[in-house]
């Protein structure tokens, strides 16, 4: 949510904003309604200052036994009027917190601006791709471990079903990634993975996505689409002291966005699927912190993958293919020599302070004044399953089998799958 200052002050900002990520904006309508809420608190403010003044002189003609009655109609119209004034309020307050949940998020300055991911500036790589020797994408290697034949007919299109040794490998990446987020400082965090209309609405999933969330009508709840979802809500309509400050987080969660397969495009093998696995870092932070952080949590990421020996490419997003709520966001994409492309595996992005205004995420600083706003950012640390699609790929052998990385060899005793 946007400060109402800048909405007030600023609306070519948002104008600006939502054109570049190709948004809605319903500025005009909000600013008309802005305006009819001034001029009716102003009009309501002079009604009850009215009645007041009623009330007096009614009380003092009473005890100088005098007649009221015309006061006191006229304080009862009063009254009549200030009631369908602040219906009227209350009405326009209502609908302007409701177009303000469509505002979009404002990119930060230095963000290319551009219509989608072609205008995305890589910042740096690790690796050296594989890109001469011609190697079998990861579909043909798992063979019958991804039995999408029992996926499909017990869910349908876009669900995976994995045997033996690849369940294997996915159960030990998730342990690995919590593991290794928790030993690096963050309070690991076991969640639901159902969240309601109101932790929706707060990390900005509603009302943008409500349409590609898995959604329990009976209920109205929500299968969680990330884990930033049920982390970030924990402090929802909080007031934190600045000395908790920053507050880190970690949590593994089975992820379902309805979106996977309407894009037409990657939905073979392990790239993009209904329901997928992955460990997410949050991070509650002061204003001032919060790029430092975000750079720090982008590095994070990456020397998972170094750890994992994945050749990778750190991205900035593009205003065209930034999140809706979004101000920063760096991509992590691996290589998948088998398909020759790179596979996104972490979005780590800095929400500024629109998710804290939407969520009411406040901290009072030490030295007094009025609470503030977090800022929140969040990454993951790392999606499944594409992580095992490029394990698999990268580390595929000439007889058929996959090397693991030395990281979880050590960790399992066993260097070769399949």
């Amino acid at each position: 949510m946007l400060d109402r200052d800048i909405l007030r002050n600023d609306p070519e900002r948002v104008r600006t904003a939502s054109v570049n990520k190709g948004e809605a904006c319903p500025i005009d309508e909000w600013l008309d309604l802005d305006e009819s809420r001034r001029s009716l608190l102003a009009r309501t403010e002079d009604l009850r200052r009215r009645r007041n003044e009623l009330s007096t002189m009614v009380s003092s003609l009473k005890k100088q036994g005098l007649d009221t009655a015309a006061l006191i109609r006229e304080s009862r119209e009063v009254g009549r009027e200030t009631g369908v004034l602040e219906k009227e309020l209350s009405s326009v307050d209502a609908r302007m917190a409701e177009i303000e949940l469509r505002f979009t998020n404002i990119p930060d300055p230095d963000i290319p601006v551009g219509k989608d991911e072609s205008s995305n500036r890589i910042v740096r790589t690790w690796g050296e791709p594989d890109t001469e020797r011609d190697l079998l994408p990861h579909w043909e290697i798992l063979g019958g471990s991804m039995d999408q034949e029992a996926s499909g007919a017990i869910t349908g299109a876009n669900f995976i079903l994995l045997r033996g040794w690849a369940a294997w490998l996915q159960r030990i990446l998730i342990n690995w990634m919590v593991e290794h987020n928790s030993r690096a400082g963050m309070e690991e965090i076991w969640f639901p993975f159902v969240a309601n209309r109101e932790s929706m609405a707060a990390t900005g999933q509603i009302p943008k996505l409500e349409e590609d969330m898995y959604h329990i009508e009976k209920d109205d709840l929500f299968l969680v689409p990330t884990g930033e979802v049920p982390l970030t809500n924990i402090y929802r309509d909080s007031i934190l002291l600045e000395k908790d400050l920053p507050i880190a987080m970690c949590g593994y969660s089975p992820c379902f966005r309805r979106e996977a397969g309407s894009y037409g495009k990657d939905t073979r093998g392990l790239n993009r699927v209904h329901q997928f696995e992955k460990v997410e870092m949050v991070r509650i932070v002061r204003p001032e912190d919060s790029p430092e952080v975000h750079e720090e949590m982008v590095s994070h990421a990456g020397r998972m993958l170094e750890l994992l020996e994945l050749p990778y490419r750190v991205s900035l997003l593009s205003t065209g293919d930034l999140g809706f709520a979004a101000a920063r966001c760096y991509d992590l994409e691996v290589w998948a020599p088998g398909q020759k492309k790179w596979l996104e595996v972490s979005s780590v992005s800095n929400f500024r302070d629109f998710q804290a205004r939407r969520g009411m995420i406040r901290y009072r600083p030490s030295d007094g004044g009025r609470p503030r706003f977090v800022h929140t950012l969040n990454g993951s640390a790392l999606a499944l399953p594409r992580v095992v699609a490029a394990l698999v790929e990268n580390g595929q052998t000439e007889d058929g089998r996959v090397r693991l990385p030395a990281v979880l060899a050590e960790l399992t005793g066993v260097d070769r799958l399949g």
